[in-house]
């Protein structure tokens, strides 16, 4: 099948509903069946604003993806999960975030909970419908939440023992039927300005090694999101040649927030694989019209093929809200289906 020219796509995350964030505050008071019904809701409220906007790609919002029971570490063994970060007060940013203690061997015997995330999502979205895509953090991203000890004496040395996890949780994936998967990796974008870029292409590609052509991979290289904040330097230029050999069918570059500096290296993706552009700026609350949609688009193609260029937002959109998520979106695709229609 040939690929959709300017395929309009997402990263993975989607803002929480108020009543969801309200009922995380008071999980213990659910019981099982009560939480089950909570996240199919959820799920179901994601993937109706994602088909309303006409997205030609969609995830499940990652709406089970809290900092309780349900989180990706709360699925590690050998880790105490912190609760309360060092800094509680003040401006936010991503020292508010805990970092977890690694207290013995770290192990997944249940998996990482995507696949049953997966299969929920293929149960709740129409069919035939849009292409479902799974997003998996990388295991260099997840070990930056975890504090090292003498079994694991540095972030290397944690990712190295967190990569067969991930590895195992996408050949899983792939198993149960998802065709298309995001290996989240941002800490490496944020970090490459200060490591060997090329010991992250390494790394990446032995934890995706088992699904190359059995899936379509992509991986997503932005400047750290958490509450609207970049966490390193906003070039690509650091990256660059060596992330051209990645192990993916298609890389994600964070351009709308950064006045779309840098992007004539989408060219030089495009050579080598498909680039998906950020046109919607997922830290600003001004809602890029269809105009601006359209006119961004026609500055992509400048430089790649229609059939090698995809359009989303920059990053996942949990930390927007949710009015201009779906603002962001529905714009985002009527401006790109106004330039495929000129082609």
């Amino acid at each position: 099948m040939a690929p959709t020219p300017l395929r309009t796509t997402v990263i993975g995350s989607y803002p929480f509903p108020g009543w969801l964030e309200f009922a995380c505050q008071h999980l213990a008071e659910f019981g099982p069946d009560d939480l089950t019904e909570l996240i199919d809701d959820a799920v179901a409220v994601a993937v109706r604003d994602q088909l309303a906007a006409g997205l030609d790609v969609i995830t499940d919002g990652e709406q089970t993806r809290l900092d309780f029971n349900l989180s990706f570490y709360g699925f590690l063994e050998g880790v105490e999960l912190e609760s309360k970060p060092p800094r509680r007060f003040g401006p936010p940013a991503h020292d508010q975030r805990g970092k977890h203690k690694v207290t013995g061997e770290l192990r997944a015997p249940r998996g990482l909970g995507t696949v049953v995330d997966f299969r929920r999502l293929q149960r709740l979205a129409p069919a035939p419908g849009p292409i479902l895509k799974a997003s998996v953090p990388g295991p260099y991203t997840l070990s930056g939440r975890l504090l090292p000890n003498p079994r694991y004496p540095d972030r290397w040395a944690l990712t190295e023992a967190l990569l067969p996890l991930v590895r195992d949780e996408l050949v899983a994936l792939v198993e149960a039927g998802c065709r298309e998967i995001t290996v989240d990796e941002p800490s490496m974008s944020c970090y490459a300005h200060r490591e060997d870029p090329r010991r992250f292409v390494a790394l990446f590609n032995r934890t995706v090694e088992p699904v190359v052509g059995r899936c379509r991979l992509s991986t997503h290289l932005c400047f750290g999101n958490y509450k609207g904040r970049a966490v390193g330097p906003r070039r690509y230029a650091p990256m660059f040649p060596a992330f051209l050999d990645f192990h993916v069918d298609e890389i994600h570059l964070e351009m709308a927030s950064r006045e779309f500096a840098e992007l004539e290296l989408i060219g030089e993706i495009a050579r080598r694989k498909a680039v998906a552009v950020g046109i919607i700026d997922v830290k600003s609350y001004y809602v890029e019209t269809v105009a601006d949609v359209a006119s961004r688009v026609r500055a992509c193609l400048r430089h790649a093929p229609a059939d090698r260029l995809a359009l989303a937002p920059d990053c996942g959109l949990s930390q927007t809200a949710r009015w201009a998520a779906r603002a962001k979106l529905t714009n985002l695709v009527a401006g790109v289906r106004e330039v495929r229609a000129t082609l």
